[in-house]
């Protein structure tokens, strides 16, 4: 059985690392990902997908990543049961990242 998943996106909100009670950095992050064909109203679509990171990875992503930049990301998808406070039980999927790759390329500052 094989579960991996690659995908390229921009990151939709500033990464921000937190500490779970144990002790491990985590970021959660979601991508927008363009769909590579039109819809009926010929316009792209765009999923948006949200990404789990632990540790090193979480930490340098926060450290060098910001909104709107261009990242890559191989890992693999999880499911788990999430209790909302009207007690109801929701499934949510994710990909947890085991490597990610920074595709931004860093702008250069202008002078004054």
């Amino acid at each position: 059985m094989l579960n991996q998943s690659i995908i390229v996106g921009r990151i939709v909100r500033e990464p921000e690392v937190k500490e779970t009670e144990n002790g491990n950095k985590i970021t959660n992050i979601t991508l927008a990902v363009q769909r590579p064909f039109k819809n009926v109203a010929g316009e792209y679509d765009t999923d948006f997908i949200s990404c789990v990171l632990w540790k090193g990875i979480a930490e340098t992503t926060a450290e060098y990543c910001k909104k709107g930049d261009l990242i890559g990301i191989r890992g693999r998808i999880q499911t788990r049961v999430v209790e909302y406070s009207d007690e109801i039980k929701r499934n949510v999927m994710e990909v947890v990242a085991e490597r990610v790759t920074f595709l931004s390329s860093k702008k250069q500052e202008s002078e004054a």
